[in-house]
Parts: structure tokens; sequence; C-alpha cells
């Protein structure tokens, strides 16, 4: 190659790295100016920063101090007030004393004159005295001479004679203190049962085994008795209760000692005649679904009793059996009527008597819950009533009121007699209760569990006022042939060991049921 183009090659390399550099150095000073640009512009923006900041400072420190000086300027205004007011209160007290110093020393010397013109009063009445003694005892010897008996003699006959005197007036006195105190007792007493009594208005209704069935047509009947009777029969076997349909205008009567009864068969036939599907399996059904929704009514009047009466913390089981007495008599009078007014009664009197009303109450409401237990027990419904008591928590003084008040325990608590009171204030006024009823009742009762005693009997119902008993018997203990010899057993032992008027029938019921289900 030509040594010239080399060279010219050569050159214009040079010259392009020479021009690199220049432009290099030119961007690289370029670069430096912005730089140094920046960090002016940026020295500058934190000095400006720095000076704003500074004077935030120096305003909060001006404010601080000025708040500072407010403060301190209204302590020290408080303070001189303060002062101000001391030293008044002091110039007051200051005031006061010298005006009482100078009523005392006026006082002072007022009742220094008092004092001399008592001393000489005092002297005057010495002198009167000692001339009265000296009359008196020449009076005295000249009694003495008159009576011929010595002063002392005079005294202790005077004394004797005063002595007998008011022994025989203290013997009187005292006599009219205790018969007045006796007939001020008599008398409160009966104005606190009185007015016990008067502020008590409790309903009182008296049971009767019948509840009478309104129907809008007498068609109905047809369909309640059934075909050849069948429906009839299972509601009565369902029910316990007698169904009497005689000539009587659209009406049917429901017969049976036992108001629970009663009111579960009322209700079925309602809701069956309502219904309209009256049949055996439909029957079952409804009084099964009755039950259980007589089972709740009874929890919710048992609670609203309570809630009524304001009584708190009752169990729930004595809040059911609470609920229970309103299906329940004792001796024709509604048990729960009779605990309602009883708690009343209670808590009445115990408030006229300075006594917890409460406490009463509470005692009064449960003193007949022995009468409505789940299982039947030997012991009394007072001593039953004490234990359910115990088993749920109840107050001591409330067990022992509910034992004793039929006098079967010791009474230990002021409101046990209280309870019996009112018991018996309750049970014994005229028509609230009939011996007769509960009688009957009792031997209705017996005669059902005399037959539920014998083996393989599932039900028994005693209907027709007590004239008839039916037993139902399970059908795979009880063959055709057993239920003759029941039959005629059940009636030898009713004839033997009660007491009844008339005469009763035995029926006994085998019944054989094949149920399959159709899928």
């Amino acid at each position: 190659m030509d040594p010239l183009i080399i060279g010219l090659i050569v050159g214009g390399l040079v010259l392009g790295v020479l021009l690199g550099k220049l432009i290099f150095a030119k961007n690289t000073r370029q670069k430096i100016e912005e730089a140094e640009l920046k960090a002016d512009t940026i020295l500058k923006e934190a000095g400006l920063k720095a000076e704003t900041i500074r004077k935030e400072k120096e305003l909060e420190a001006k404010e601080r101090f000025v708040s500072l000086k407010a403060t301190h300027e209204k302590e020290v205004n408080d303070r001189n007030r303060k002062l101000t007011e001391t030293e008044n209160r002091i110039k007051q007290k200051e005031q006061s004393l010298n005006q009482k110093e100078s009523n005392a020393e006026k006082q002072i010397k007022e009742n220094d004159a008092i004092k001399e013109n008592l001393n000489r009063q005092i002297e005057l009445v010495n002198k009167k005295r000692t001339e009265l003694e000296k009359h008196q005892e020449e009076h005295i010897r000249r009694l003495e001479k008159i009576a011929g008996l010595s002063a002392e003699e005079a005294k202790s006959q005077l004394v004797e004679s005063l002595k007998n005197e008011a022994q025989t007036q203290a013997i009187g006195l005292q006599q009219e203190i205790i018969d007045e105190a006796k007939q001020k007792a008599n008398k409160e007493a009966r104005k606190i049962i009185i007015q016990t009594i008067q502020r008590t208005a409790a309903e009182q209704a008296i049971e009767n085994s019948i509840t009478v069935f309104n129907l809008e047509s007498d068609e109905v009947k047809g369909q309640i008795i059934g075909r050849e009777g069948r429906n009839i029969r299972a509601l009565e076997a369902a029910t316990g209760v007698d169904l009497i349909v005689d000539d009587t205008p659209e009406a049917i009567l429901l017969s049976c000692f036992d108001p629970l009864r009663r009111e579960i068969a009322r209700l079925s036939l309602q809701r069956l005649v309502t219904d309209g599907r009256i049949h055996p399996a439909r029957i079952e059904e409804v009084v099964e679904k009755t039950r259980k929704q007589i089972e709740e009514q009874v929890m919710e009047i048992g609670e609203r009793t309570v809630i009524d009466l304001g009584i708190h913390g009752l169990h729930k089981e004595l809040v059911r059996m609470v609920g229970r007495m309103r299906y329940r008599s004792s001796y024709g009078q509604n048990l729960l009527m009779h605990s309602r007014e009883t708690a009343n009664l209670c808590a009445i009197m115990a408030s006229e008597l300075g006594l917890n009303p409460k406490l009463a109450k509470r005692a009064g409401l449960l003193h007949d819950i022995g009468k409505v237990p789940d299982e039947e027990s030997e012991l009394s419904h007072a001593l039953l009533g004490a234990k359910l008591a115990e088993k749920y928590g109840e107050n001591p003084a409330v067990v022992n009121a509910i034992a004793a008040h039929h006098d079967e325990t010791e009474m230990q608590y002021v409101i046990s007699p209280i309870v019996q009171a009112c018991d018996a204030i309750s049970g014994a006024r005229p028509g609230a209760r009939r011996e007769i009823m509960q009688q009957y009742l009792q031997r209705i009762k017996d005669l059902e569990n005399l037959a539920t005693s014998y083996p393989g009997v599932e039900k028994a119902y005693a209907i027709q006022a007590g004239r008839e008993l039916r037993v139902i018997v399970e059908s795979d203990k009880v063959s055709d042939q057993d239920s003759d010899k029941l039959s005629f057993e059940i009636a030898q032992k009713i004839q033997t060991e009660m007491t009844f008027p008339g005469q009763i029938k035995v029926t006994v019921i085998r019944e054989k049921r094949a149920v399959n289900v159709a899928r």
C-alpha cells in the first residue's frame, strides 16, 4: 500500500481519537457544571429548609414560652386569690372570736350578778328551812303524845300499809295489762288475717269430671263413632276418657276423673273434627301430638305462674310441677289456684309480720308439689314435696315449711306456721273444697292401680264415672283364655278389697295388630 495513504489513514485515526477525547472532555465538563449547579441548588434548598425549621422551632419555643407564662400567671393568680380568701376567712374568724369574747365577758359579769343573788336567796332558804325543821319537830312531839306512838313506829306502820296497798294495786294493774295485751294481740292477729284474706282475690275453680265438647252439627257424631264404633273405641283406648254420645244436640260428653286426660281428649277431638280424617291410626297420631303439646303447655303455665308471682331462680323441674298443678285438684279445688292463693297469702302475712315476703311466697307456692310427682311414692305429699324441694336446691326454710305444713315434722323456721295457716285459710273457705269429690277421685285412681298391678296389663281406664273398668292387655303376653280369667280375678279382687256403690263392669281388651309398610 502507498505510504501516503497509510499516513492519511493513521492521521485520520489520530484525528478521530483526538476529536473523541475533545468530545468526552466537553461532555465531562458539562456534567461537572451540571453537578455543581445541582449541588448549589441542593445547598440552597437545604439552607432554606434549615431556615424554615429554625423559624418554626423559634415560633414553637415562643408559643411554649407564652403558654408556660400564661399557666404560671394563672397559677400565681389562683394562689393570690386563695391567699386573699384565706386572709378574709382569718379576718372573719378573728372578728367572730372578738365578738364571742366580748359576749363571754358580758355573760360572766351577768353570771356573777346572778350568783350573788342566788347566794342571798340560798341563805334565806336555809334560815326558813331551819325554822321549818324546828316547827316540824315540835309538831311530831305533839302527834306522838296524842297518838301514843313514836315516829319510827308510825312510819313503819304507814310503810307497811302503803306496801300492801301498792301490792294489791300492782296485781290488779298487772292483770289488766295482761288482759289488755291479750286482747290487743288477738285483735291484731285477726286484723292481719282479715287484711290478708281481703287483699287476695284468687279465682276458685271447682273441678268436676265432665267436659262438654260442642259440635257444629250432629252429623259429625257418626264420623266420631266410626264403623261399628271403631273410632270411638280407639279414642277411648288412647286417651283413657269415656266419650258419651247421646241425644244431647250438637254435644259430646267427655267423662274422666283426671282433668289432664280430659284436656288431651278434648284437644285431640277438636283437631280430628277440624281435620275431618278420623280413623284409628290417625287418632293415635293426633293423641300423641296433643299429649306432647300439653306437656309444653304445662311448662308454659309453670313459667307464667312464677313470673306473675315474681319468683326467681326456681329449678325447671319445679316449674314443670307447678304447671302440672293446673290439671290437678285438691278436694275439688284447683291445685294451681290454691297454691297461687296460698303464696299470695303467705307474702302478705309475712310482710305484715316484718318477715321475708319473697321466701314466704316461694314456700306457699311449692307447699303442695308433692301432689303432682312423676312417680307414685309411699310418702305423704308433704314429705315427698319437701324431698323434691331439697333435691332441686331450695332454701332449708322452704323445705321445712313444705314438710311441716301438716305437722308431720317439727317446724324449725318462722315461715313454717305462716304457710300452714295460709294453706288452711285457702282450703277452709266455705265452698273452696269438696271432700266427696276427692274421695271419688281416689276411688277411681285405686281402681285403675288395682288393674295395672296384674302382669300383662298395659293400660287400665276407669270410665262411666267408675262404673266400668276397661283393661287393655298385651296380646303377646295374655291369651284369649287368660283374658277371661283376668277379668274374673280383677272383678273378684274389686269386690273383696274395695267399697263402691252399685256395680262395676270389668272389660278386658286384647287386640292383635299386623302392621306392614308398602314402599
